[in-house]
């Protein structure tokens, strides 16, 4: 058995919260920090009960400095911070013990004018609203129903998620394709550039959907390169940006043709609500049931009073006119009535193919079938599956399980001879 080796502690050696101590007296007692004020650009501002939160960030080489200001301050402030503005806070510093890490408490902040952040956006939106980028006749209508919607987000985002609930419960049989991409990070616009570039190159899509969900001026940044913002305005097919955020739409929303606030709205606006359609069906059919029974109500009436006049003229020659204006009336209500309940059987018959298209059972029906894993969640290809795995198999009438013997990339795999 080893015997642990105790090695001697090196004199002079000092604990964390010997350490801890010493720079927090340094910091502290430091006469040139009571108070400070502070120069840079406000990266990132959140409200809490307790306070705002909020980090500064130099120009020069993008060092930050976290600070907070306290709820009893807040009031007495003669500008609160905002998002990518250069601000001057006057604090003290102070030592956070449990991370060791230094903190400006803030007093006081004033504004210095706008930001790097602030000003670079700015120059951007007008140098791409003078190029028409942005120009509200440029924006294209969406499709009432479509078939098929590319979605360019991040697999691993909960907005990927959200739509996918979304779309799947409003509008049953819609193919979604996802164009996977990095929303976050100094990549993140060259990425969403080649994953709307994908989707063109695909061309299946009748509508894109562009998403993340909500985050820091800093996580979002990436909307506001030009390179995301001239991908979304050249995209071949109409854009919905579902971008989460609580701050100044970014010129991806500016150059999208719909604007949604999140990625669940985005979703919405894409698709119709397939109840609501059926619904609005059998609305017109009623509607058009009423103005029928109001129709004939009115053509009997007047028939009945054209009968009142036939009674009491003796004379031939106007008992004939009389039967031929009856006549023509005739024909005009039997013309129009079945003009319309054509027209009423058409749209049924529409609305009934749609459902029936729609409907995976006949797609079962044909002999195809769903494969799902143990999970529960749908095969689609069959690099996902290794020999030995078992699969539950939902077929037209009933399911069976299957236990995988081998894989492969083209065509059914052969029978073995027994």
């Amino acid at each position: 058995m080893m015997q642990a080796v105790e090695f001697p502690i090196p004199e002079g050696s000092i604990t964390v919260a010997g350490l801890t101590d010493y720079v927090q007296s340094l910091l502290e007692d430091n006469p040139q920090l009571r108070p400070v004020w502070v120069v840079g650009e406000v990266s990132s501002c959140k409200s809490h009960g307790s306070g705002l939160f909020f980090t500064l960030r130099d120009r020069q080489d993008g060092s930050l400095l976290h600070g907070v200001i306290w709820k009893s301050q807040v009031a007495k402030l003669a500008t609160p911070p905002k998002l990518g503005e250069l601000v001057v806070v006057g604090g003290n510093i102070r030592l956070f013990r449990g991370r060791g890490q230094y903190q400006l408490y803030g007093f006081q902040v004033l504004p210095l004018g706008a930001g790097m952040q602030a000003l670079q956006y700015q120059q951007l939106r007008e140098r791409l609203t003078a190029e028409g980028l942005f120009d509200p006749r440029r924006k294209r209508s969406l499709p009432e129903h479509p078939q098929t919607i590319a979605v360019v987000t991040s697999p691993q985002a909960a907005a990927w998620g959200d739509i996918q609930s979304t779309l799947r419960q409003r509008y049953p049989g819609l193919q979604v394709l996802l164009s996977p991409t990095g929303v976050q990070g100094d990549r993140a616009a060259a990425s969403i550039e080649r994953a709307l570039a994908r989707v063109a190159a695909d061309g299946r899509a009748e509508l894109v959907i562009l998403a993340r969900g909500g985050g820091s001026a800093e996580d979002l940044a990436v909307f506001n390169d030009e390179r995301v913002v001239r991908a979304v305005a050249l995209c071949p097919y109409p854009v919905i940006t579902g971008i989460g955020h609580q701050r100044d739409e970014s010129l991806a929303d500016l150059a999208a043709d719909v604007a949604a606030e999140t990625p669940t709205a985005a979703a919405k606006r894409a698709v119709p609500e397939l109840e609501r359609l059926i619904q609005a069906h059998r609305d017109r059919q009623q509607r058009l049931e009423e103005v029928m029974m109001t129709y004939f109500g009115g053509v009997r009436s007047h028939l009945h009073q054209l009968r009142q006049r036939l009674d009491i003229a003796p004379i031939q020659r106007q008992l004939n006119r009389e039967q031929q204006q009856l006549q023509n009336l005739k024909q005009r209500l039997i013309h129009a009535s079945q003009q319309r309940l054509q027209q009423a059987q058409q749209r049924h018959q529409f609305l009934q193919e749609r459902l029936t298209t729609i409907n995976p059972q006949i797609v079962l029906d044909r002999g195809y079938a769903v494969v799902r894993n143990p999970r529960g969640e749908i095969i689609r290809s069959a690099e996902e599956l290794r020999p030995g795995r078992v699969l539950s198999v939902k077929l037209a009438q009933g399911w069976v399980k299957v236990k995988i013997t081998s894989t492969g990339s083209e065509g059914p795999a052969p029978f073995s001879q027994s």
